[in-house]
């Protein structure tokens, strides 16, 4: 009776085992700890930002300058990182600026991603024609400079979130899309495809089944490496007056505002440049930690 009562454990599914081999993989990866951290230490400023920053980030405060100066980081308690040449403070900036280089680098590189994966993975299953055109709109778009595109595309448009992301997406889609082109040329001939194709399986299926799942562990890391380069080329183009417009805060535009004060007051141009070099470095660290996780070839390595 009571060998009947006992109930007998489920096996774990293999979703199951292959998602807990993978955390244990990267708690072991330093560079995937490191950069997960960074990486969530960002989001959560740019969530929580109302309740971090201490001030309006674009309120001028008439106590925010002395002698016509911006006030040094620490020199008075009120404004912790100083204040910028308006008398607004630097924290507050800092910290709803982080929304800014999430949003788009996130949302803009989600848009290529998703674009270049669906072009890629079409392109490297069916071949022929379809192969053709899609590698060659996708040679025209990579034979221009990336980042002069993506300043020509945005100039062409009124200065603005939007703009910005549209810009960023219909740049980077082609890189993403011959990745994943490469992974389907790939997976299309191996025997596990072969016999379902055999068995009568479908097209659609089959690449929601096979191709898709297997392409992820490269389409993760491009998409990691990606928010990082969309980043860096939103600060850019906000630097250059092209990105979100005041009084919308940016880490780029806030470095083009501390120009001239750069000799005076140096932390204005510091703090921002350090935030910006944070968050690219802590989405490529990860990159390079997923890569080394999720890449079969380098598990002996790790």
């Amino acid at each position: 009776m009571a060998v009947e009562s006992m109930k007998v454990p489920k096996e774990a599914s293999p979703f199951a085992r292959s998602t807990s081999e993978l955390l244990k993989r990267a708690r072991r990866s330093k560079q995937t700890m490191i950069g997960s951290v960074m990486v969530i230490l960002m989001i959560l400023m740019a969530i929580f930002a109302p309740w971090i920053a201490p001030h309006n980030p674009a309120t001028q405060h008439m106590d925010g300058l002395q002698f016509g100066l911006p006030y040094k980081p620490f020199e008075n308690p009120k404004f912790l990182l100083g204040t910028d040449h308006l008398g607004r403070d630097v924290l507050s900036r800092l910290v709803y600026g982080s929304r800014i280089s999430l949003v788009i680098g996130v949302a803009s590189m989600a848009f290529a991603t998703v674009v270049g994966l669906a072009l890629g993975v079409i392109a490297g299953y069916y071949g022929g024609a379809i192969d053709m055109l899609v590698m060659r709109f996708t040679d025209i778009v990579m034979a221009f400079p990336s980042f002069l595109l993506t300043m020509a595309t945005v100039s062409s448009l009124r200065p603005s979130l939007w703009s910005l992301l549209f810009s960023i997406s219909i740049v980077r889609w082609a890189g993403t899309a011959r990745l994943a082109r490469s992974q389907a040329l790939t997976l299309k001939e191996m025997e596990y495809v072969t016999a379902a194709r055999a068995t009568g399986i479908k097209d659609g299926r089959i690449i929601r089944k096979y191709i898709l799942p297997n392409s992820f562990a490269p389409i993760m890391v491009n998409l990691t490496m990606g928010i990082a380069g969309a980043i860096l080329v939103e600060a850019s183009l906000s630097f250059l007056g092209l990105g979100v417009q005041p009084p919308t805060p940016s880490w780029g535009m806030m470095v083009n505002e501390a120009r001239g004060y750069m000799f005076l007051r140096p932390s204005l141009v510091f703090i921002p440049s350090f935030a910006i070099a944070f968050a690219v470095l802590g989405f490529s660290v990860l990159g390079d930690g997923l890569r080394d996780i999720l890449d079969p070839r380098l598990r002996g390595t790790s």
